[in-house]
């Protein structure tokens, strides 16, 4: 890839993916989850720590500790906004989708993950797309590490 233009900068950083890194929901971190995992991008450094409760195969409580750049701040954002009440299904699919929307250029995840078009800009920042999927990722792990405990 080229040198980044301002003008490519520009466009990654529009005003509603900056809204969104600036308005995460449900952050901190909860007494005595269920499960925590923390996930790190290691090109670029970034890390969110989940922490969640499960009862009846759905996320009932969620928090999460993003110390990511602002597209990462940004998709934790939109799962913050649509967590409660997920199941594994839905959080592996959102996951796969927002993957596949970054990384060959497919649809943007479909309801109830509204908002992370926000992202379509990043696509060509191949650098990012670790930070994007943390949060999502970490959600997916919990599902995980609940059914096979450390």
């Amino acid at each position: 890839m080229s040198a980044t233009s301002s003008t490519d900068l520009a466009q990654l950083y529009s005003g509603t993916l900056l809204a969104l890194a600036a308005d995460i929901p449900l952050t901190g971190r909860l007494d005595a989850p269920m499960v925590s995992i923390k996930e790190r991008a290691p090109l670029c450094g970034s890390t969110v720590t989940v922490d969640m409760d499960v009862e009846d195969g759905r996320v009932t409580r969620f928090a999460q500790d993003v110390k990511a750049c602002a597209l990462g701040q940004a998709a934790a954002s939109v799962l913050g906004r649509h967590v409660i009440g997920r199941t594994e299904a839905e959080l592996i699919r959102a996951r796969d989708e927002l993957t596949v929307f970054l990384k060959q250029d497919g649809p943007v995840p479909s309801a109830p993950f509204e908002g992370f078009e926000a992202l379509l800009p990043a696509r060509d920042f191949k650098n990012r797309h670790a930070s994007i999927l943390l949060a999502l990722t970490a959600a997916c792990h919990g599902f995980g590490r609940l059914k096979t405990p450390d």
